[in-house]
């Protein structure tokens, strides 16, 4: 049983760190929480499926653009809850702002 909790981070680790495409992770469960958090959960489900969808694409993309420590960070600090690939392309995005800050402003 805790082998499959360990399971989950290593391979995304892994991943990141190999260099392989973009992580597959299960956003239902958080787009599920979001929906339900809503007044009026109409629409709210597949409106927030169609975002992550949206935001799996842009990584699909740009994944080997972004630094492979980059990569391999951010998805660590994902793994403490059900990450998300809005979450993923946010913090990738980020660190890459970040990483080409003028040096003036540090």
């Amino acid at each position: 049983m805790s082998n499959s909790f360990l399971a989950i981070p290593l391979a995304l680790h892994l991943i990141a760190v190999s260099g392989g495409g973009v992580p597959t992770l299960d956003v239902h469960a958080s787009c599920h929480a979001a929906a339900a958090a809503q007044i009026t959960n109409t629409d709210r489900m597949q409106a927030c499926m169609e975002v992550e969808q949206d935001a799996h694409d842009r990584l699909v993309e740009t994944w080997t653009k972004f630094n492979i420590a980059d990569r391999s960070s951010c998805i660590r600090t994902m793994m403490d809850f059900e990450p998300t690939y809005t979450e993923l392309l946010t913090c990738l995005e980020i660190a890459n702002d970040a990483r080409n800050l003028p040096a003036e402003l540090y």
